[in-house]
């Protein structure tokens, strides 16, 4: 075969198979792109988040509007903002309720601020709610916290919804957590459904949804708290009395806020009697919710309590009441000791549980019968409200000693040895 007539045959088949490959190509199916990762959520500085924060929530406002030509003012009353998972107030939730105040004077002249109070309540404002919450780097309240997340909401109580919405997240340098005297003094903590109320309206809205119902229907005795507090702070113990028994008489008067109140301005008026009876309405309260958690404040790294008398003097009093209340409801206690992060965690859940094992004994010696009815238990640092391991103030729930009803059923003493054993 001469060399033309074999070229000739080539070509064709060589064709053939580069189209064929770029069929091949062409239909091969390519693995799907991967979707982008997530931006991460800034972190900055804390005047610049809560600026930020507060901008958002101000100039992105669905405000209601009216006929009218001349501008429209809205009157808007701030319910102090607080702790997202506490519910206290702190210094920092203070200076960012002033920040906002006047923030909201110098730039958003839509809006009148006026001081958060049942007359102000009366009028149906739209009302400024807000959590500064401990977070960790993945943005959950868990673990390590490294981060404050700032969420603002406004609530119109004429509409019943939000309105707008204002998020950010903040460095903790510069953050002094250190709850108000209120809160600083108040001997129990429990999740209360009111404070929760409040809570969910900031954090588990959207522009446009209702205001939580259980917030709603409280305002106006939270509006009597808020005076109560303020009270208290200022050092106005009789005002204070006056004001948290007021709101003690209101439909939404069966919170914890209010009890710790009364207990705390009556205690420091001298009023012994009448703060024992109070303080035994706590723990009642406590036990029909079945849980309440007290701020016992040992030495570092032990089971004593701290030696000074303007803290620990009370403590005594505190422990007769809740053994003299949980025996007499016939209640079966789970006595937990808590700890900071700080240190190994197998030295925490023994501190804690030492300190459990202390309480339960201090009970015991005031009521017997409740050595049948109680089990000791550490958890360490593994359920901790706050979680920056600051060891101060600022985190003493933290170190708390919480009290939770359990089902008498089970044998205490079997209970108490399968936990003792898991630690």
């Amino acid at each position: 075969m001469n060399k033309i007539l074999l070229e000739r045959l080539i070509r064709p088949l060589t064709a053939v198979v580069f189209v064929a490959a770029l069929g091949a190509c062409a239909t091969t199916p390519q693995p799907p792109a991967s979707p982008a990762a997530p931006q991460p959520v800034p972190v900055l500085p804390f005047d610049e988040a809560l600026l930020k924060a507060a901008n958002d929530l101000f100039a992105k406002a669905q405000l209601p509007s009216a006929d009218s030509s001349s501008p429209i003012r809205y009157m808007l009353v701030i319910d102090p903002l607080v702790d997202g998972m506490t519910g206290d107030q702190s210094a920092a939730t203070v200076s960012m309720q002033s920040r906002i105040e006047q923030l909201a004077r110098e730039q958003y002249p839509q809006f009148d601020v006026q001081p958060f109070s049942t007359a102000t309540v009366d009028q149906s404002p739209i009302v400024l709610v807000g959590t500064f919450t401990p977070i960790n780097q993945e943005g959950k309240t868990e673990g390590t916290r490294e981060a404050y997340r700032i969420c603002l909401a406004l609530a119109d109580l004429k509409s019943g919804t939000i309105v707008s919405k204002g998020v950010a997240r903040a460095q903790p340098q510069g953050v002094d957590a250190t709850p108000t005297r209120h809160f600083q003094d108040s001997p129990v903590w429990m999740r209360d459904p009111a404070t929760e109320g409040y809570i969910k309206t900031c954090q588990g809205t959207k522009p446009g949804d209702p205001i939580n119902p259980v917030y709603a229907d409280r305002i106006r005795t939270a509006a009597l708290i808020g005076e109560a507090i303020e009270a208290y702070n200022a050092g106005q113990y009789q005002r204070a009395l006056a004001l948290y028994e007021e709101a003690r008489q209101t439909p939404g008067g069966d919170q914890l806020r209010v009890y710790n109140g009364i207990y705390l301005a009556q205690w420091r008026l001298g009023q012994r009697e009448a703060a024992t009876q109070s303080f035994g309405q706590i723990v009642d309260h406590g036990l029909a919710n079945q849980n309440l958690a007290i701020r016992f404040l040992f030495r570092p790294g032990s089971t004593a309590f701290i030696p000074n008398p303007q803290i620990s003097g009370p403590y005594p009093l505190w422990l007769r009441q809740v053994a003299i209340h949980t025996a007499n409801s016939n209640a079966c206690l789970e006595i937990a000791g808590h700890t900071s992060p700080t240190g190994p965690q197998p030295l925490n859940e023994r501190l804690s549980l030492r300190r459990a094992e202390y309480i339960k004994r201090r009970l015991e010696s005031q009521a017997p019968p409740l050595s049948k009815r109680t089990i000791a238990t550490g958890k360490g640092s593994s359920e901790n409200l706050i979680g920056t391991g600051t060891d101060d103030l600022s985190d003493a729930l933290d170190r708390r000693v919480s009290f939770q009803v359990i089902d008498c059923a089970t044998p205490i003493s079997a209970a108490s040895n399968d936990r003792s054993r898991a630690l």
